[in-house]
């Protein structure tokens, strides 16, 4: 079981390049990239993108790469236009500010536009030296993720045990229901007509209180459900789980509703508040879970 919370970082610092990757990730119910990286690299996003999504199935997951190199080969070419309009204008300035001075070349050279820069990056380069360093990044990340993960798991399976020993309370409250119900319905019936009770009737009258109170599907669903969901949980291959476990908590919820609206005794009323209780806390720690 993994978190969607988590860290990684790592760097290279050599005479030619420096470079660092930061991974962070943040709950949410789908996968949501944020990819930021410089300009010039921008044509790497994609193979960022796959790398992170083949490793990550729910989360808001950051990416942020900086580069930088040392001895990249860098082309420059003078923008004639643009030297000559900066001339043009400082000519014209002096000439009406009655100033007897010509514009030098370090004036045209420093204005902005005169010199076109170009360096010669390669992204496919680029590639080759950050994605040893997104590795260390990304098992940096999964690693605190699976910690968390750990903790999370521990704090969900206290909490379906409690669920558990609720579930056995119950069973063991409907185990004796049909023959309360029953005596119960004989005991109106004495009430109201005294010894001149038909057996038949009683008979019947169970049988239709049965038909409505009884738990006993609900009881062998919600087994069924906490069983799988203990399965999910206990699996060690970090996969996945959050979607898997989020429906099975629905499904929980679900039969722990009606067997709460078919609870006819105190005891057993008491145990459906505590396995709702129960579930809700699972289910916040859910909301974490990848």
């Amino acid at each position: 079981m993994n978190s969607m919370t988590g860290y990684g970082w790592a760097e290279l610092q050599t005479e030619e390049v420096s470079l660092s990757v930061e991974i962070k990730g943040y709950n949410n119910r789908f996968l949501e990239l944020s990819i930021h990286l410089p300009p010039f690299l921008s044509s790497l996003e994609p193979a960022l993108r796959e790398y992170i999504s083949s490793r990550c199935a729910r989360g808001s997951v950051e990416v942020s790469v900086r580069y930088r190199e040392y001895n990249a080969p860098v082309s420059a070419a003078v923008n004639m236009e643009a030297a000559r309009a900066y001339y043009r204008a400082a000519l014209c300035a002096a000439e009406e500010l009655g100033i007897d001075e010509k514009p030098g070349l370090a004036f045209i050279m420093e204005r902005e536009g005169v010199i076109d820069v170009e360096r010669g990056r390669d992204p496919g380069r680029a590639w080759e030296r950050i994605l040893p360093v997104l590795e260390k990044a990304a098992a940096a990340f999964g690693a605190e993720r699976k910690r968390e993960g750990g903790h999370t798991r521990a704090d969900i399976e206290a909490q379906l045990s409690s669920l558990e020993q609720s579930l056995g309370v119950v069973a063991s409250l409907s185990s004796g229901l049909d023959e309360k119900l029953k005596s119960n319905v004989k005991a109106r019936f004495q009430e109201l007509l005294g010894d001149g009770i038909d057996e038949n009737r009683v008979l019947a009258e169970t049988a239709a209180l049965l038909v409505k109170y009884t738990i006993s599907e609900e009881i062998s669903r919600l087994g069924a459900h906490l069983a799988e969901f203990r399965a999910v949980t206990g699996r060690g291959d970090g996969g996945a789980a959050g979607k898997k476990l989020d429906f099975l908590s629905q499904e929980i919820n679900r039969e722990i509703n009606t067997i709460g609206s078919k609870a006819v005794t105190l005891e057993a009323g008491r145990e459906v508040v505590n396995m709702k209780n129960t579930l809700e806390n699972i289910r916040e720690q859910l909301r974490n879970v990848e």
